[in-house]
């Protein structure tokens, strides 16, 4: 007979681990929860099987599959089955750098999260599940590299109400991203060029990359001629530097060394004496 519910412990709190993810586990017949106080770690609860009703920040949200909700520690929650059986893997985690981790992915406030049947973010959690066992991870380094994996993935296929996920923001603007890639040496396209391929305003462009890489097209631009630049570079040491501007796209060598000051923080001739 399967068991009803699967759990392990992976990590104690004082593991001197920047990331470390406590327990997870799958529950065949989750109960009912109340936790006034809110838990004293990081908390992921999504639903597998069934359907669940979840409340938290004063509001309550139905958990059916392809749903979770994550908590930051202490956030005040309750939870009980709307099914006969309600399937949930859940997820504990902390450490020093996890505020910061999941400030900069933006999951640092308690939410609840919904994605596309068969994203790689639905099978990850139960795969885990499937491997995880304390005695063979003795250092939690494997879980810590899994935990961070599953929040990259929720960053990238997660959704918040009805606003599209970073992957489909970003499959939205790939042939922008495409016909930078073919067209970056090319001094002369600029954003009309950019909002041409996909038939928008550059308003609208700006609006799409925004949201999905956190830029501008033209700051998006911009660093990837400075990529192209080290690539140059660093491959050969004594292409001149007015060539390597016009290789990537720069119409003269002064903008290209200005630029690349500002951005990286050193001249093109500094950065390739560190190669």
């Amino acid at each position: 007979m399967e068991p009803v519910h699967k759990r392990y412990f992976l990590s104690h709190r004082e593991q001197p681990l920047p990331l470390y993810m406590e327990s997870i586990g799958w529950n065949g017949g989750q109960e009912e929860v109340d936790r006034p106080e809110g838990y004293p770690l990081y908390h992921w609860l999504q639903t597998v099987k069934g359907e669940g009703r979840f409340q938290f920040g004063g509001a309550e949200v139905q958990l059916i599959p392809h749903t979770g909700v994550l908590l930051p520690p202490g956030e005040p929650h309750a939870y009980l089955s709307m099914a006969s059986h309600w399937q949930t893997l859940y997820i504990t985690f902390g450490g020093p750098a996890a505020g910061a981790v999941l400030s900069s992915l933006g999951l640092n406030r308690a939410s609840w999260y919904h994605w596309d049947a068969g994203s790689l973010l639905e099978s990850f959690g139960m795969e885990f599940v499937d491997i995880a066992a304390p005695d063979r991870d003795l250092s939690g380094l494997d879980a810590s590299a899994d935990l961070y994996k599953f929040l990259t993935l929720l960053k990238k296929h997660g959704r918040t109400g009805s606003l599209p996920s970073l992957s489909e923001h970003v499959e939205r603007i790939s042939p922008v991203l495409d016909f930078m890639q073919k067209n970056y040496s090319r001094p002369e396209i600029g954003l009309e060029d950019m909002a041409a391929v996909l038939n928008i305003s550059v308003r609208h462009l700006n609006t799409l990359f925004k949201q999905s890489l956190g830029v501008t097209a033209y700051a998006y631009l911009i660093a990837l001629r400075l990529r192209k630049a080290k690539e140059l570079m660093t491959s050969d040491a004594s292409l001149p530097v007015k060539e390597t501007a016009g290789q990537v796209g720069f119409r003269d060598a002064s903008h290209f060394v200005a630029t690349f000051r500002k951005m990286e923080g050193m001249t093109p001739q500094q950065f390739r004496t560190l190669y």
